[in-house]
């Protein structure tokens, strides 16, 4: 069976980008990882600006700024968790038990308003 890795960009035609997992010290599979590397750095960056703001009065152009890039790291940060995933052959149903339930609970408390 031919395993692909999905890469952290699209292609040419805006489509998902995948490459055989055959080679994952080969040229490609390294600026991929290097690309999936800056992203999760960006979006350490992007949170420990967007933490502090939580705090102060914003315009609505400025929550709308804060949030678009918030959701573009989230959104990479996600890309990142699902490709690792797959090329660990972890599968794509919901977590379960003890651990997910107290990770649901503690979710809950902390916000309650959602």
């Amino acid at each position: 069976m031919n395993h692909l890795r999905r890469l952290p960009f699209n292609g040419p035609e805006g489509k998902p980008a995948f490459i055989p997992v055959n080679n994952p010290d080969g040229a490609l599979s390294r600026f991929a990882d290097a690309v999936e590397a800056q992203q999760l750095t960006v979006g350490q960056t992007i949170l420990a600006l967007v933490r502090p703001m939580l705090d102060v009065a914003l315009t609505a152009d400025e929550a709308r700024y804060m949030l678009r890039r918030t959701a573009e790291c989230l959104s990479d940060a996600l890309g990142v968790a699902e490709s690792r995933g797959q090329r660990l052959g972890l599968s794509d149903e919901p977590i379960s038990g003890t651990a997910a339930d107290l990770l649901s609970k503690a979710l809950k408390q902390a916000t309650p308003d959602a």
